[in-house]
């Protein structure tokens, strides 16, 4: 039997696992004995590992926090990490999001393109292969995350206790022909303090919904006295900055355009245009002094070149800079920011020069969190495989690819994604409606299988 016709032969069993796991809710919800991440998802775990073992695999349940099954022989492992967990299903579905049917030629349900879909188009492409007969010198384990949406605990614990890493693996958690480089993420709270005097004070400044979106809305208000509040407002006021009377001044509304804190370019920094008006404004010495560096340095630029981390690479381009959120009041105020660097460089090329220039205008650093990058460069052994048998198996063009997000594959060495979506298709992940195409979740059965053999034979 061939691989491909051993995986075709997997098909209706793989529909019948996939919309079971669908019906579980697989979200986080608060932990209970025996249910680190919620009973949801631990009972979707069970299902995965039973389905494992039904097919004949060896499966285990770590704690109940992750899971796997594996095939084979050998001192090598080839991993899959894919994950069971969900995000909540919020509004907008036209059908069950949790129905998990197949209908018009689609799989529907939350899950069925992230994460669950791929996953289990792995598990079936390893009994496919096994079913092949096909002679392989490594190991392959399948890994059963359930905690990917929420933080990846559930791969930290596995490195800690003892979880054997891969010499190479993929996820099947993002794109296609293979993402092989992923920026550093460093998210960072600034904070500042300042007293003021004089007529003009800063009562109170919002702005940002979350560090990694840009921010589409941003607000001040202004105590002044009422004989300078109409000049003070027409100094201020200008495009996307409208300004409004209130009983002690007035305050500055700024209106941005939301974006991806990936590609701030796509979108417009409303609290960048806020310090920018602000900037205008006779303020208090101190205030006046933070308000201008936030205008200056970064005002609605992308790159951080204000700050001097304009950094730059061929794999994966520039680094991106969001001023995501600010909050504060008469005293003071924190800024939270998230910055992505390329994957040529590293922590020590950015962050110390950021710290260093908010330190020299008056703020101390008051919280970071840093996910270092990703990058396996193309003629590696891995990215090259991955390549060739996207290229062989779709007969397209095929080149790695980097990107400002991250995927699954930071949570386990060796690892790089590998699909599930394809270029030009729709991206459905945490929508309402998701759904896979039938004929989509077996190319990636035919890929996923392929792939395990190229890298494990």
């Amino acid at each position: 039997m061939t691989l491909k016709e051993a995986v075709e032969r997997q098909k209706e069993p793989l529909l019948q696992t996939l919309c079971e796991s669908i019906r579980i809710r697989s979200v986080q919800q608060p932990a209970q004995e025996g249910a680190p991440y919620g009973p949801g998802v631990q009972q979707c775990l069970a299902h995965a590992l039973e389905a494992a073992r039904a097919l004949g695999f060896t499966a285990v349940d770590l704690d109940h926090q992750m899971g796997w099954c594996e095939y084979g022989t050998g001192d090598e492992m080839i991993a899959v990490l894919g994950h069971l967990d969900v995000v909540p299903e919020g509004d907008g579905w036209s059908f069950d999001p949790f129905g998990g049917i197949v209908q018009d030629g689609k799989v529907l349900g939350r899950g069925s393109m992230d994460d669950k879909g791929p996953t289990m188009a792995a598990l079936y492409a390893l009994a496919a292969l096994r079913d092949s007969g096909l002679p392989l010198r490594r190991r392959i384990r399948i890994l059963f995350g359930t905690n990917e949406e929420t933080g990846s605990a559930d791969m930290k614990y596995y490195k800690a206790h003892g979880g054997e890493l891969p010499v190479m693996g993929f996820t099947p958690d993002g794109e296609y022909p293979v993402i092989n480089g992923e920026k550093g993420i460093i998210t960072v709270d600034f904070s500042t303090h300042y007293t003021q005097s004089g007529p003009v004070q800063l009562a109170s400044i919002t702005g940002g919904t979350a560090h990694n979106i840009v921010p589409a809305a941003a607000k001040a208000e202004i105590v002044c006295p009422a004989e300078q509040r109409a000049e003070l407002m027409q100094l201020a006021a200008g495009e996307r900055i409208a300004c409004s009377e209130t009983q002690q001044g007035f305050t500055l509304q700024a209106e941005g355009l939301g974006a991806h804190a990936a590609m701030p370019e796509l979108g417009v920094n409303a609290i960048g245009l806020l310090a920018m008006a602000l900037d205008k404004l006779p303020l208090s010495s101190e205030v006046a002094a933070r308000i201008h560096f936030i205008a200056d340095k970064i005002g609605l630029d992308g790159t951080g070149a204000g700050l001097g981390i304009a950094l730059h690479d061929a794999p994966s381009g520039p680094l991106s800079f969001n001023l995501g959120t600010i909050q504060g009041d008469a005293n003071g105020f924190t800024v939270r920011l998230n910055y992505r660097y390329p994957v040529t460089f590293s922590y020590d090329d950015c962050a110390p020069a950021c710290t260093r220039a908010f330190a020299e205008a008056g703020f101390a650093k008051s919280n970071e969190s840093h996910k270092p990058c990703l990058y396996m460069p193309e003629d590696c052994e891995l990215v090259k495989t991955l390549l060739e048998v996207y290229a062989q198996e779709t007969g397209q063009p095929a080149k790695a690819k980097s990107i400002g997000g991250g995927t699954y594959a930071k949570a386990i060495p060796n690892v790089v994604a590998f699909g599930p979506i394809f270029p030009g298709d729709e991206v459905r992940e945490h929508k309402p409606d998701e759904f896979i195409e039938v004929d989509r979740l077996m190319q990636n059965v035919h890929l996923c299988a392929q792939a395990l053999y190229q890298l494990a034979k």
